[in-house]
């Protein structure tokens, strides 16, 4: 009985053991939906012999997924830049990323820096850049003259200008105000008090708005039809319109155009440390990064992906990001507690008022 008992242990390791060496090969990746072409995934396999298991997801079911299980079941998640300090610092939902298994060189300089800082959190680092993109202005250039923010405003774009009633609207007419709003995270009292402002500037903007904007099809066929001169929007929208209408450009506005980042982020409880790193240093590279960069629909934060792109799209980004528009990207800091009810609660007065 003993030796049959002993057999059974030792049966029983073994198979733990070979299970824990398939885990071992495979990397569960929570990302977004496009952010994992198949070629690119079978390409990543045949090189380092890590499977992928795919779950797609958003902002909020990344926080809700990792923090029901307090970091576990999956070995790098991709969540936005400034959706990762407060639900760190509040639920501690991943692991501090060992920055000598990144190979920086990949990656183009001021996004690795302004992500690195906007997901530091007790002097370490969460979060690596990867799939990024801007709202800024798309601007029929044969009937208007608009370069920053406040020209929606114009007279001259009267009743021929949309917008989103979002907090985007409100933080690009602070910084075109010459405001910082991010500066005022920390300070309630003072960023309620510029918010306020803002509210009554786009209260009083209204005049100019054909209409408010929520989905994508609306405000496209309000720009091809010529009913709209302007709009805030996003870049890849307005290169899309830019081929059909040469005269339609995407402009990174005198401000600055706001920077979203998804970026590569390690949940604390994630079994394979080797297959996320291997992953990310994979997926920076600029060959790579310029298949998931056009599976996505956006650019990527690997230095040189830009050069290896689809020609049209790679000139219309150098047309709209020269060196000086790059670098004056305003990039979404994490955003504090409250920060979102202080704005929400001035877009419904701007929303309500007559």
């Amino acid at each position: 009985m003993k030796n049959k008992l002993s057999t059974l242990v030792l049966a029983t390791l073994v198979l733990a053991a070979g299970g824990a060496q398939a885990q071992d090969k495979t990397l569960r990746l929570l990302t977004w939906g496009g952010y994992v072409p198949k070629d690119v995934v079978e390409q990543f396999t045949k090189e380092t012999g890590f499977k992928v298991e795919v779950t797609t997801s958003n902002n909020e079911e990344m926080i809700s997924k990792l923090r029901a299980t307090a970091g576990a079941g999956f070995d790098l998640a991709q969540p936005s830049q400034d959706r990762i300090a407060g639900p760190q610092t509040e639920f501690r939902i991943y692991k501090p990323l060992d920055l000598s298994k990144i190979k920086a060189d990949l990656f183009i300089p001021s996004m690795l820096d302004a992500t690195k800082k906007n997901t530091t959190v007790g002097g370490k680092v969460y979060g690596l850049p990867h799939i990024w993109g801007t709202d800024g202005l798309v601007v029929n250039t044969k009937t208007s003259k608009a370069t920053d923010y406040a020209d929606l405003c114009a007279a001259e774009n009267a009743g021929k200008v949309s917008m989103r009633l979002k907090r985007p609207t409100l933080i690009a007419m602070a910084f075109a105000s010459g405001k910082d709003p991010f500066a005022l995270y920390g300070d309630a009292k003072a960023y309620s008090a510029l918010m306020d402002d803002m509210g009554k500037k786009l209260t009083e903007c209204k005049k100019n708005v054909k209409f408010y904007w929520d989905g994508k099809d609306q405000l496209l066929a309000g720009i091809r039809s010529g009913e709209l001169t302007t709009a805030m929007m996003w870049d890849t929208g307005g290169w899309e319109l830019n081929k059909a209408n040469p005269d339609v450009k995407f402009v990174a506005p005198k401000s600055g155009a706001l920077g979203w980042v998804d970026t590569f982020a390690i949940p604390a409880k994630g079994k394979n440390d080797a297959a996320a790193y291997a992953w990310i240093n994979f997926n920076m590279r600029p060959e790579i990064a310029a298949k998931v960069a056009s599976s996505a629909g956006n650019f990527t934060a690997s230095k040189g992906a830009d050069q290896m792109m689809d020609p049209v799209l790679k000139k219309q980004f150098a047309e709209s990001f020269p060196e000086a528009a790059l670098k004056n990207i305003k990039w979404y800091p994490a955003v504090p507690a409250g920060i979102e009810d202080i704005e929400g609660r001035v877009l419904d007065r701007v929303k309500a008022a007559q």
